[in-house]
């Protein structure tokens, strides 16, 4: 007697994904329905206030239905897609089950499904067989069955997965690619195995640029017809504010609206510290970043003034002075601006503060940031002279009490000993927390991080 089928259909809902996001973003499906996946295998590509991640459906089986198209915002716990998932100790016995195709490697029959880690799923007439190793479905025929509230096929695998996810470096490549309207089946990635990389995106996108573009003569107007010039002004475009730069809106909305702030600034001659740098970076080793100089001064300030390490409870009314510096760091991304945390910051040589600024600012540029690198900082470090500006008056990263703001350093004409010369200046600038201090605690912070500036032997004091 044929066994039957022990089969189930389960929902895979939106986790939570931590440091209470309720929310997230379809960007990219990765698998389509009829879709064989394994166990932890990614599903969807979903951004959220704090990052973009790949999400991975903890069931192996066949996509039977999605929730959502890309674009769309979900709250956590919403459907994402149900996994018809089964098991049967027999697969030769199953009424019309579907042969799979194996490597010869794979070929053993004295092994059976359930031994050998399959995974056998099946519905009415049809069932397919899948090895958790390399297995190729062949074919699946059977009904249609209800999954939620759309009625779609089964299963119709292919011999082929032609519609499976392309392998590309990184989400962000995904998401360039989608924005140009590139299909990134018909591109070559010059990667190894050949995977897609950013480079191989770019220049398809410059290609499509220089393609001559097919434009219909324009439909004459009759004379009787006016024709208004301003007809579609003032209609503009449209940008929904969600996602990163939904998050960074609310944040700094919320900084204006909560945190009374001042601002103070003061040029500082970087000349000393461009040549201690250069000396650190003489012997063999990892070089030494001009940010990661400045995250080391910062801390060392800190340590001298530890109100501006600190936080205000506005319930309790009380001015909350953190133990520890969670130094941020402005990171400028293609999905906006992102700040990276660098835990512990206070317990970090140069040359570790550098390798952790390094790994954050990577990940920043792929996109790989998760929700705990962008959340939990005491004080942010905002280097804007890489865009080639001098000065700025920073909006606090709230809930934090204070921002320094660098400028680029450029030489300029200064006074040293006494003498006009031409010295590598740069300015700095404090957003502070008018709750958390005065202005002379503040000038105070700020004149100390100048001074180690122009003289980094002060900082031997705290090394």
């Amino acid at each position: 007697m044929p066994h039957a089928f022990d089969m189930a259909s389960l929902e895979f809902k939106l986790p939570d994904l931590g440091e209470g996001l309720t929310e997230a973003e379809i960007v990219r499906w990765l698998v389509e329905v009829g879709d064989v996946v394994a166990v932890d295998q990614p599903v969807v590509e979903v951004e959220t206030a704090k990052a973009m991640v790949e999400v991975p459906c903890p069931y192996g089986g066949v996509v039977t239905a999605r929730f959502g198209e890309e674009g769309t915002e979900l709250p956590v716990g919403s459907p994402l897609l149900t996994v018809a998932v089964g098991a049967a100790p027999d697969a030769a016995a199953a009424p019309g089950a579907v042969p799979v195709a194996v490597s010869p490697a794979e070929a053993d029959s004295s092994v059976d499904a359930e031994s050998s880690g399959n995974v056998l799923v099946g519905y009415g007439t049809g069932a397919t067989v899948a090895r958790r190793r390399r297995v190729r479905p062949v074919a699946a025929a059977g009904p249609v069955a209800e999954a939620g509230p759309a009625v779609v096929p089964v299963v119709e695998v292919a011999a082929a997965r032609s519609a499976g996810p392309v392998p590309v470096i990184s989400p962000l490549v995904r998401r360039l690619a989608r924005e140009n309207g590139l299909d990134l089946r018909e591109l070559k990635g010059t990667g190894p195995d050949g995977l897609i990389l950013r480079s191989d995106v770019d220049s398809a996108i410059r290609s499509k640029e220089q393609e001559p573009a097919t434009v219909p003569a324009p439909a004459s107007v009759p004379a009787s017809v006016p024709v208004s010039a301003g007809a579609s002004v003032g209609a503009g475009e449209r940008v929904p504010l969600r996602g990163t730069r939904g998050a960074v809106a609310d944040k700094l909305s919320r900084s204006r609206r909560e945190i009374p702030d001042a601002t103070c600034w003061v040029d500082a001659d970087a000349t000393e510290l461009m040549a201690a740098r250069t000396a650190m970076n003489r012997p063999a080793g990892p070089p030494v970043s001009v940010l990661a100089l400045l995250a080391r001064i910062c801390t060392a300030a800190l340590a001298r003034f530890p109100e501006l390490n600190s936080t205000v409870d506005t319930a309790s009314r009380e001015i909350v002075r953190l133990p520890g510096v969670h130094l941020g760091f402005a990171a400028q991304t293609e999905r906006g601006l992102v700040v990276p945390v660098v835990r512990d910051a206070h317990a970090r040589t140069v040359e570790q503060l550098g390798a952790e600024i390094a790994r954050l600012t990577e990940s920043a540029r792929k996109g790989a940031l998760t929700p705990a690198d962008l959340t939990g900082g005491t004080f942010t470090l905002n280097n804007y002279g890489v865009f080639g500006v001098d000065g700025s008056t920073p909006i606090i990263n709230h809930p934090e009490a204070a921002m320094l703001g660098v400028g680029r350093i450029v030489p300029k004409p200064w006074v040293h000993e006494g003498e006009l010369a031409v010295r590598k200046v740069v300015q700095l600038s404090l957003s502070f927390d008018h709750r958390v201090c005065d202005g002379g605690t503040a000038g105070g912070f700020l004149r100390y991080v100048a001074d180690c500036v122009e003289q980094p032997a002060l900082l031997l004091r705290t090394l």
